[in-house]
């Protein structure tokens, strides 16, 4: 006797089966409105267009450098864990705290107030919180400090990762007013403020987000006098509104470290909500994922505790305890500096590549001091979005970048690129640079048709 298969159905007419074969219409689930909000991440787009050709060199990726990760060095922490079988059973492949490992944050508390100059002490642990990268703690504060309407000031540029963040939760990213410089029009973020007390807008106002440390996209550090200046404002007028520091890149300096402090270094900020964020992604291996966060205000952090234990109960245990034992041992610190060496090298090939001949062209850009990236600004009237002539003739000459009004909460201006010297080597970034010299010269000659 042959073996059949059916399924159950309660209307069906047929004693509740139906028999495979039948053709029977999907319904679709009504999705939250959190749900509906969701739109197709600019990351997917630029991930399917390399994908799609294999030939593609990305200045778009804001990945770390193949050849950097260390390798050997992860391969020697996780051997010493197997020499000691009760540590690599009972603390390292078992489930941990929420919060993340206590010597893992007692490090990272160090580690900033020797960055900050702060006494030690200054700091506690318990303030501290272990996350899957930077990116969901920037999450979890946003979302447990934003409803579906609420505002964040930005600067122009941010982090286009934060602006796609903050869309899919329904939260307003509102532009701050902005210096020549990059900086923080203060006076400007002043009047923005009181006149959202006029109009009635202010009880919407839930965070200024700063990224502060050779940015991305822009590669720019904020100055010392633009944070005080920022913090002074917000304690005098606003100072139930939390400020969020993300120092993602602090650590990448090329030669010497940024002498600018930290939020929680600053008296003016004292009184205010306070979350400072960084990662241990970018600065050693990007796959463990390991970021953390320093956060003044319980209430607010114990919010985030919360939600992050609905997630995932906890950070991987696993990958904490490798970043713990690099940090412990030193061998995070040096390959930091490798890493410092291998960034400015490649920062120093990628500028003398597209050189003059693209500055020749019109093209602008500062050359940055850490980080990864160039903030480009093309000549008068070249369009560099998604939809551009330009974009379309690099992606024909086989060159990626990120269109830099993905950076701009309004979507304007339409004439930057941010250009990432991160994850090509040498050689292939001085082909990509010709690549993308070559993608402007023809869209010069067409806009001059």
């Amino acid at each position: 006797m042959g073996l059949g298969f059916a399924l159950t159905c309660a209307g069906c007419g047929n004693g509740g089966i139906v028999q495979l074969g039948q053709t029977r219409k999907l319904m679709k689930p009504s999705l939250s409105k959190l749900g509906r909000r969701q739109r197709p991440s600019d990351i997917s787009r630029l991930m399917a267009t390399a994908l799609e050709r294999p030939d593609m060199l990305s200045l778009a990726a804001g990945f770390t450098d193949n050849a950097s990760l260390p390798l050997d060095q992860v391969r020697e922490i996780v051997d010493s864990f197997a020499n000691d079988k009760a540590t690599l059973s009972k603390t390292v492949l078992q489930y941990g705290t929420n919060q993340g490992r206590e010597k893992l944050r007692d490090s990272l508390v160090s580690r900033i107030e020797i960055m900050d100059t702060l006494e030690e002490g200054a700091l506690n642990r318990a303030g501290l919180m272990i996350t899957n990268g930077s990116q969901q703690h920037l999450y979890l504060a946003v979302q447990t400090l934003c409803d579906p309407g609420d505002i964040v000031f930005v600067e122009q540029p941010t982090y286009f990762v934060f602006l796609e963040m903050l869309d899919g939760l329904g939260v307003e990213a509102r532009p701050m007013p902005m210096l020549a410089s990059g900086d923080v029009d203060a006076a400007g973020l002043e009047s923005e403020i009181k006149s959202m007390k006029v109009d009635g807008e202010y009880d919407r106002l839930k965070a200024v987000y700063l990224v502060s440390y050779y940015a991305n996209p822009s590669g720019h550090s904020v100055s010392a006098e633009a944070k005080r200046g920022v913090a002074k404002i917000l304690s005098e007028i606003a100072s139930n509104v939390a400020l969020i520091e993300d120092a993602a890149y602090r650590e990448l300096y090329f030669e010497t470290p940024s002498e600018v402090p930290g939020i929680l270094r600053l008296e003016e900020a004292r009184s205010l909500p306070l979350l400072y964020t960084s990662t241990l992604t970018k600065p050693f291996a990007s796959g463990l994922k390991v970021g953390y966060g320093y956060c003044s205000d319980s209430n607010w952090l114990n919010a985030m505790l919360s939600v992050k234990g609905q997630q995932d109960f906890g950070t991987s245990h696993f990958s904490q305890a490798i970043v713990e034992r690099a940090i412990e041992t030193g061998i995070y610190d040096h390959h930091l500096e490798i890493l410092r060496s291998m960034y400015h090298s490649k920062m120093k090939c990628l500028n003398s590549a597209l050189g003059e001949r693209l500055k020749n062209l019109g093209w602008e850009w500062t050359d940055p001091s850490g980080g990864m990236y160039f903030w480009a600004h093309a000549p008068d009237g070249l369009k560099t979005d998604y939809d551009s002539e330009f974009h379309a003739a690099c992606t024909e000459e086989g060159v990626m970048y990120v269109p830099g009004d993905l950076c701009h909460a309004k979507r304007e201006p339409k004439d930057f690129a941010r250009i990432s010297y991160g994850v090509l080597d040498e050689l292939e970034l001085e082909k990509a640079a010709d690549r993308f010299v070559l993608a402007a010269e023809k869209s010069c000659s067409a806009q001059r048709r």
